[in-house]
C-alpha cells in the first residue's frame, strides 16, 4: 500500500492500525487526548477503545489519570509510540490469540456471566435502562502487558466491566463508597461477602448456573424454556 494510503483516514485499514496512525499523526509522543476525540475520529470502528489497548503489548505506552495524576479523568497521555503496527511485519505484534476451545471453556467455567458484576449475556443493566450486556473475555490481571491467553489468565466479563476495570472509563467508586455498601448488608450478607473475598471468587448457585446457560439461548428457545418450567411447576 502506498504511503498516501497509510493514514488513519483510510477506512479500509483495520481499526487497530487506524488508531495507531491517528495517535502518531494527530497526538504524537508527549501529547494528550480523550477517548471521545478518538471515537470521533475513528467513527464506525468496532470497539475502538479496545483496539487502542491492544497497542500496549506492542510497546505503546498510554497513561491514564491513575498513572499520571496531572491528567484529568477523561484524559490519556501518549508517553511512547511502540512498534509500527501498520507495517506488515508488525501487524500481529502484541496480539494475543484466544482459541475457540479456550474461549468456550472459560465461558462455561464462569457460568456464562460476568464474574465482576454477575450480569449475563443480553441481560439489561439496572442502572442503564435499555442497555443490554454483551459478554467478552478479559484478563485476570488487565494491567499486565502481554499477559497470556491461557484459561487461568482469562475471566468472563461484560463489555462494561471490561472497559471499567482497565481504568479507561469514568471515575471509579472510592473505598468509602464501597464500604458504605458493605456496612448496609445484613449479617448473613456480610458473611457471604467475606467468604467470597477470602476465596477471591463468588461461587454460583445451581439456579445462577442455569440462568447463565438460559441466557445463551435464542429468544424463541428462552420462551419455550420459560413455558416448560411454568408447566413443570404447575404439575
Amino acid at each position: 500500500m502506498s504511503e498516501l494510503g497509510m493514514t488513519w483516514r483510510n477506512e479500509s485499514l483495520g481499526a487497530r492500525i487506524r488508531v495507531a496512525l491517528w495517535l502518531r499523526e494527530e497526538v504524537g509522543e508527549g501529547g494528550t487526548f480523550s477517548k471521545a476525540r478518538l471515537r470521533e475520529a475513528i467513527k464506525g470502528a468496532e470497539q475502538v477503545d479496545r483496539r487502542m489497548r491492544d497497542l500496549r503489548p506492542a510497546g505503546w505506552v498510554i497513561s491514564t489519570y491513575r498513572d499520571k495524576p496531572s491528567l484529568l479523568p477523561d484524559q490519556l497521555y501518549l508517553e511512547k509510540i511502540g512498534l509500527p503496527v501498520w507495517e506488515p511485519e508488525h501487524r500481529a505484534a502484541g496480539l494475543r490469540q484466544i482459541s475457540a476451545k479456550i474461549r468456550r471453556y472459560v465461558y462455561e467455567r464462569d457460568g456464562h456471566m460476568c464474574r465482576r458484576c454477575g450480569v449475563t449475556a443480553g441481560e439489561g443493566y439496572a442502572d442503564e435502562p435499555g442497555t443490554r450486556a454483551r459478554l467478552t473475555l478479559g484478563h485476570v490481571n488487565p494491567h499486565k502487558s502481554g499477559s497470556g491467553a491461557n484459561a487461568e489468565d482469562l475471566i468472563t466479563e461484560c463489555a462494561r466491566c471490561n472497559e471499567t476495570v482497565r481504568h479507561l472509563t469514568g471515575v471509579q467508586m472510592t473505598k468509602e463508597q464501597v464500604w458504605d455498601q458493605m456496612k448496609e448488608l445484613p449479617v448473613q450478607g456480610k458473611r457471604e461477602l467475606l467468604a467470597w473475598m477470602k476465596a477471591d471468587r463468588r461461587p454460583l448457585s445451581a439456579a445462577e448456573k442455569a440462568w447463565g446457560m438460559y441466557r445463551q439461548m435464542s429468544a424463541a428457545v428462552r420462551e419455550e424454556l420459560e413455558h416448560d418450567l411454568e408447566a413443570l411447576m404447575r404439575s
